[in-house]
């Protein structure tokens, strides 16, 4: 592909992940932890998680995405609802209350959907982990059992390649790593060999990265979200109070005991740090091994940020910023898919992958 058409295509496609597209989606994600809940689709051939906005000037027909009468070169298509969302486990609860289908073949949970830090003087602007529970989409906590029968099933009916794990915050000194350990176990006792990143706070015992490795997580998720101390304090007033010398402590560690680039952090475009700023730092990030995921922030409904009328951020400053990243990523040597598990190894809430990262 021609540099010229590449540039194009990653403008279209950053401007994409900002403003959404007008179709519908067999599967959707709405409230929960992170920063996104949009359709999942399928685009180019790679996981996209989209806003489905019917203002959006982006339109779909034929399996190709418009912009009026513009074809924009990308292909699309919904991801199709998986056959297991079809399913109980042997206790009575729908499997899609224990993990969820992103993209076409990654199956994610939220282990605990309860967090210490949900509170609204200390909560993340951009997180809803304990609205999906209040809306009875989810149950508070999953048992190893659960996900492994869930995990069984997802990867023999849908073809699910790989696992995600996340937890909210506990008030232990593991900050809920333990409870972790002992579903990665049940998950690979279940389907030997599935990869599966569990994504936590820097725990208080390093030790447990161990633990989690010798469980048999393929990859660690460390999120700080900003490396600014002012957007965090504004955006993460709880997690801002974890220094950052315990998230680079923890970053080095997780290196240490699962790889060079078998550890990330997502980064969150929006917050109003310096774009400048972002970009070194997500440089410093990758010098220690760490996979910077840049993604673009975008207020979920029952976010503080949507309740104060926070927006997205400008699509040119979405594709400057993945555009930046993906250069010292290709640089380093360094893919999204060579984490093997994860929100980097997917890919679908960021354009890292449309610019090369």
């Amino acid at each position: 592909m021609r540099v010229g058409i590449e540039e194009e295509i990653l403008t279209a496609r950053s401007d994409i992940a900002v403003r959404g597209v007008r179709m519908d989606a067999p599967v959707q994600r709405s409230k929960g932890a992170g920063p996104s809940d949009d359709g999942h689709l399928v685009v180019n051939g790679a996981n996209a998680a989209l806003p489905l906005n019917p203002e959006s000037p982006y339109s779909v027909r034929d399996g190709r995405i418009f912009n009026g009468t513009i074809d924009l070169g990308l292909s699309v298509e919904p991801v199709s609802r998986p056959k297991f969302y079809d399913l109980k486990t042997a206790d009575g609860v729908p499997y899609n209350k224990i993990a969820l289908l992103h993209g076409k073949d990654v199956l994610a949970t939220t282990v605990v959907q309860t967090c210490i830090r949900y509170v609204e003087d200390q909560r993340c602007r951009f997180c809803t982990i304990e609205e999906s529970l209040r809306a009875g989409s989810t149950v508070a906590a999953k048992t190893p059992a659960q996900l492994a029968e869930v995990a069984a099933a997802a990867v023999r009916l849908d073809g699910i390649r790989q696992m995600v794990m996340t937890t909210g915050t506990t008030s232990g000194p593991d900050r809920g790593a333990r409870h972790l350990v002992r579903c990665v176990k049940a998950v690979l006792e279940a389907v030997p060999g599935l990869p599966i990143q569990v994504q936590i706070e820097p725990p208080g015992e390093l030790s447990v990265l161990n633990d989690l490795r010798d469980a048999g997580a393929t990859s660690v998720g460390i999120h700080v979200e900003s490396l600014d101390e002012g957007v965090r304090r504004k955006w993460m007033p709880g997690k801002s109070t974890v220094p950052m010398a315990e998230y680079e402590a923890a970053w080095d560690e997780a290196v240490r005991v699962f790889g060079r680039n078998r550890v990330s952090t997502y980064l969150l475009i929006g917050l109003g740090e310096d774009a400048d700023e972002l970009v070194a730092g997500a440089g410093r990030l990758i010098d220690r091994g760490v996979y910077p995921f840049v993604v673009p922030m975008r207020p979920m409904l029952g976010t503080l940020a949507r309740r104060d009328g926070a927006v997205a951020p400008s699509s040119a400053l979405v594709r400057d910023v993945s555009g930046r990243v993906a250069a010292l990523l290709r640089a380093a040597g360094m893919t999204g898919a060579d984490q093997q598990a994860g929100c980097a190894a997917c890919g679908a809430c960021s354009v890292l992958n449309t610019a090369g990262g």
